[in-house]
């Protein structure tokens, strides 16, 4: 025969998997996901410069020729002698460039466009025109042979980090990408602990409201009654975001390599086996991590078991403080100033984690990832950058309990606020009901 608990969060579990909200949000979020995942591949796919022909008027006489020499693929220098008025009102340019005849003691030029410019044409143009003021000035000094000795004197480092476990094994590794997953990560489960706990307040109010609670605990013990409501909303959670990974890990095998050019695979597969030499890579070695770490079913399902185990011990932890806010008052307005004991720690712990997502490995990420009201988001954030197994776990086991230790406060809370009608408390009563026995 069933237990009271495991009926209630049957029936928790059943009403909102059958809203279509949920079967909505279920199927809309691994799309939004997938395009989040494919955005490497796209940017590099759809970022290719739109073709531009340019007018130059170069009244220096310096300029032009350094940028003829070094002209892009997607960009047509044309010299011209006609007035500026003229070339501007001419539909054969899309854009005129002028420089002054003093350029090189009043470095500045102007650049007419007919639609909108864009930062990397801008920085092209002005690095090019530099170039070409420095070139000129470096002639002034008549030494022999210098721009020989600038060009063998200049060195270009290509720095590439690898983590080093404890039996000397390294792995290539991009901080980049482990920002974009951690902060990635810790934003899903802010929406969900926001979402998912607020759900768990909002039920009980609605049925406290309607005086279903007083016929429930008839038959069915308070603190029972608590735990089977955040059981069975959990378990919709739960069964989510598994969902979720099943789908993304089968999308990432057949969509990424789809989107991925055969000569950037091969560039992705010889990063993977270490042969890659990323000073003739066409691509960017960040991008190339990612397509490789968001084409990988193991490492989709590596970031969604994280995201699950903090998760369940996030949700309990905070939605038993919901249960015992959504208990003690009579409506949603009533419970709005409440909430923001529960809300407040959720959302502090979203900011702390880009700061904690830029340094990892410092004191004040450690210790926000411990305590419990902010190691969720925070742990989820340090997890990409490989830290220290025995910090995770002694992150998980601070929160687990302390879902224990805050389930039974709350309970105490919870089997007095459910009776209460009429009077709108404030935190000196939730303390003194949290004191009954």
């Amino acid at each position: 025969m069933k237990s009271n608990i495991s009926i209630i969060i049957g029936r928790e579990f059943k009403e909102r998997v059958a809203k279509k909200s949920f079967i909505v949000t279920t199927i809309l979020m691994p799309v939004l996901m997938l395009a989040f995942m494919a955005a490497p591949a796209l940017i590099m796919s759809l970022s290719s410069p739109e073709n531009r022909t340019l007018a130059v008027i170069d009244n220096s006489g310096i300029v032009l020729p350094a940028l003829v020499e070094h002209q892009p693929e997607n960009l047509v220098l044309v010299p011209t002698a006609e007035p500026l008025d003229s070339a501007i009102r001419s539909d054969r340019y899309n854009g005129v460039l002028v420089i002054g005849a003093d350029v090189a003691a009043s470095p500045k030029a102007s650049l007419y466009m007919h639609d909108a410019s864009s930062v990397e044409l801008e920085s092209m143009l002005a690095s090019r025109i530099e170039d070409a003021v420095r070139d000129q000035k470096l002639k002034s000094y008549n030494i022999d042979n210098l721009q020989q000795i600038l060009d063998e004197t200049e060195t270009n480092v290509n720095l590439s980090t690898i983590r080093v476990d404890d039996k000397g094994e390294g792995e290539s590794t991009s901080s980049f990408l482990s920002f974009g997953i951690g902060l990635f990560s810790t934003f899903i489960l802010y929406m969900f602990l926001l979402m998912y706990g607020q759900m768990v307040m909002t039920s009980i109010i609605e049925e406290k409201s309607n005086r279903v609670l007083e016929l429930v605990v008839s038959s069915v013990k308070p603190t029972q009654l608590m735990l089977g409501k955040i059981l069975g909303v959990g378990l919709v959670a739960v069964v989510q975001v598994i969902i979720w990974a099943i789908l993304l890990g089968a999308m990432s095998m057949i969509v990424m390599p789809m989107l991925v050019p055969d000569a950037v695979m091969s560039q992705v597969n010889a990063l993977n086996a270490g042969t890659l030499d990323t000073a003739s890579a066409s691509v960017d070695v960040d991008m190339l991590q990612a397509i490789s770490y968001f084409g990988s079913p193991v490492a989709i399902l590596s970031i969604f078991g994280y995201l699950l185990l903090f998760l369940i011990g996030g949700f309990l932890f905070y939605a038993s403080i919901f249960a015992a806010i959504g208990s003690a008052v009579d409506n949603i307005q009533d419970a709005s100033q409440l909430q923001s004991f529960a809300v407040l720690p959720i959302i502090l712990a979203l900011v702390f984690s880009f700061t904690v997502a830029q340094e990892p490995n410092s004191t004040l990420a450690v210790w926000l990832s411990m305590i419990p009201f902010t190691s969720p988001m925070v742990m989820l954030c340090r997890i990409p950058f490989s830290i220290p197994g025995w910090e995770i776990a002694v992150s998980v086991a601070i929160l687990y309990l302390s879902f224990v230790v805050m389930a039974w406060i709350s309970g105490k809370i919870y089997r007095v606020g459910i009776f209460m009608y009429g009077k709108k408390p404030n935190i000196k009563d939730l303390i003194r009901w949290a004191r009954y026995k």
